[in-house]
């Protein structure tokens, strides 16, 4: 069987009551988490710009955007909201996949659920859990290094069969609108590259065709369908070396959403165990940022490509969140790295430049080229002691995990960031609300919650 035909028939088929409780319980945690994000993302300077594009693409009043509220059509506030989820790095992944799913799942569910009124928590729930599924295991199947930007390719994959679902389409539309997507897709690294915060706006842009594709799938047109295996399907012409036979085994049986992992801090993926090594390693011998000689994170060929760049004077925040130098200064510097760190004035330090310069991302053997771990984080000091700390998973991974409290954390220091500001009680109402979100006749009172000034 292909493998959209396998993804096809689980996602028709699969009901909320097949839903274990461990992926019903992921399945709200990262909803937490992404409203969280969603909202600090409001802050950031490009949000302006974005909105104010959107703004002359027409007048309906469907969804809103998080955090700030205003009326857009159901396309736009994909994009915005999915724009904001992922601005800064700081919106859950999936590491083996290394797909950022709910930047444009959840953001299109929730459009959608504003459109048509009457979405219970559950349907909520199974729609994000099986788009999580189609984004995942679409990420997991090529074996060669990735060429495109994954998150917003297979994350758009995800939101479009996410829509289907929660609409109940039959399987022809089904596949019409994933084939649509497919013949819409888009998204470079070369943005990535640049660090350039062109990076998000692939995922809102994506998020944003996801919803007109499902539309347009609704209304009757048609797409092709063999969009994975086909000759100049995904994996022949976006992601090479598939493997699907290896990557769908666990269709049916893991739902993917239990092995998405937080983020721990607002910055590439890829940079997170070079902090967290940095974090421990000053923590058990005792040494400042002053005493560092070099830094030496070895990892896999990916985190090289991707986070090895020069920490370099007049960096932009798209290229500072994805500088290994950068990021592992600050943690030496200040003991963390959170969302204030890439504002001007930290950029602009000269202390964590010339400490992020004498960081350095080695590649080790790692046959696997999409690979995020492990890696190894070595200090050499300026006495000539050196200490070192393997790094089997990221922080936030489930095999190396939050806990609540830092979940809860983290969602309050992202609501504490965000550009306009929310009563107390607000915010303990949308955290029960989200901790509760299967018992909900209407998940618009998500929204309702996460726009500052509604009555909780």
């Amino acid at each position: 069987m292909s493998a959209i035909d396998a993804l096809t028939d689980h996602i028709m088929g699969t009901r909320y009551s097949d839903l274990p409780p461990a992926a019903v319980a992921a399945a709200k945690m990262f909803m937490l988490d992404s409203f969280g994000v969603g909202i600090s993302g409001a802050r950031h300077p490009l949000v302006g710009q974005v909105k104010q594009a959107v703004s002359g693409w027409g007048e309906a009043r469907h969804a809103r955007v998080l955090a700030t509220g205003e009326w857009l059509p159901a396309p736009s506030a994909v994009m915005v909201n999915a724009y904001q989820v992922h601005n800064q790095e700081f919106d859950c992944l999936h590491d083996k996949a290394v797909v950022h799913t709910l930047a444009t799942v959840m953001t299109s569910l929730l459009a959608y659920a504003e459109r048509e009124g009457g979405v219970t928590g559950e349907q909520m729930i199974l729609a994000l859990v099986l788009g999580v599924d189609m984004a995942a295991f679409v990420g997991m199947t090529p074996r060669g290094p990735m060429r495109f930007f994954r998150p917003a390719l297979c994350g758009a994959l995800g939101a479009t069969a996410a829509l289907a679902k929660i609409a109940g389409v039959d399987r022809d539309t089904f596949r019409n609108a994933m084939g649509i997507m497919y013949s819409h897709l888009s998204g470079t690294m070369q943005a990535h590259t640049e660090g350039l915060p062109t990076v998000a706006l692939q995922v809102g842009l994506n998020g944003r065709a996801a919803m007109t594709s499902f539309d347009l799938a609704r209304a009757g047109f048609v797409g092709p369908r063999d969009i994975l295996d086909g000759p100049y399907g995904y994996f022949a012409l976006f992601d090479n070396d598939p493997d699907w036979e290896s990557a769908g085994a666990e269709l049916g049986k893991v739902f993917q959403i239990t092995r998405m992992s937080h983020k721990p801090f607002p910055t590439g993926r890829a940079c997170h165990a070079g902090i967290d090594g940095v974090q421990i390693l000053q923590a058990e011998h005792k040494f400042s940022a002053d005493d560092v000689e070099r830094v030496r994170v070895y990892a896999p060929s990916l985190i090289h490509r991707l986070v090895g760049r020069p920490a370099t004077e007049g960096m932009n925040v798209g290229y500072a969140k994805l500088c290994m130098g950068y990021d592992v200064a600050t943690a030496l510097l200040t003991g963390d790295v959170g969302i204030e760190d890439f504002d001007p004035a930290a950029l602009n330090d000269p202390r964590r430049i010339a400490l992020g310069r004498r960081v350095e991302v080695v590649s080790d053997d790692n046959p696997d080229k999409n690979a995020l771990g492990p890696q190894s984080v070595e200090v050499t000091l300026k006495s000539g002691a050196t200490c070192r700390v393997d790094m089997p998973q990221l922080l936030g991974h489930p095999d190396y995990p939050f806990n609540r409290d830092r979940q809860l954390k983290k969602f309050n220091a992202c609501i504490r960031s965000a550009p306009v500001r929310f009563a107390p009680g607000q915010v303990s109402a949308l955290i029960d609300a989200l901790d509760n979100a299967e018992k909900l006749p209407d998940v618009r009172r998500l929204v309702d919650l996460s726009i500052a000034g509604s009555q909780d």
